[in-house]
């Protein structure tokens, strides 16, 4: 069975009730979809921790090398990796007990996305984080 997103007003419900996502293939390069996806959500408020073993820093927080090296509860685990990356990942971010695990737009992986739903998590894919926070007006209080 395909996966189907969260509706608008389930995917409001978990950005306004959530603090802290992990980016997954951050990056310090300002060229790359990650790094300004990364900036925005710090913007919009949330507290955002950049997983990548090659980094130690990338817009002042410290970069962990995978999900289970981060040392405080995640709720979203936003993913900027090829799919085939994807399960294992979603398996981590389970193992983590973070709240839900979003893939990007162009990253298209169904076997990450059973896996996700299979451990309760909230599951999207294919759907720019940025974008949605933007969309729906999402700022988390100062």
């Amino acid at each position: 069975m395909a996966h189907e997103n969260p509706t608008d007003k389930e995917l409001e419900e978990l950005l306004t009730s959530s603090s802290t996502i992990a980016v997954v293939g951050a990056s310090a390069n300002p060229d790359r979809d990650s790094h300004g996806i990364m900036k925005q959500l710090q913007r919009a408020g949330f507290t955002v921790i950049p997983v990548n073993p090659r980094e130690s820093e990338i817009l002042g927080e410290r970069a962990y090398p995978s999900l289970s090296g981060i040392p405080i509860p995640v709720d979203i685990v936003d993913v900027f990796r090829r799919p085939e990356d994807t399960p294992s990942l979603a398996d981590e971010a389970v193992r983590i007990h973070a709240r839900a695990f979003w893939l990007p737009e162009g990253v298209v992986s169904e076997e990450a996305m059973d896996r996700a739903k299979a451990g309760k998590l909230i599951a999207v894919m294919n759907l720019c984080i940025g974008a949605t926070v933007w969309r729906l007006g999402i700022k988390r209080p100062a």
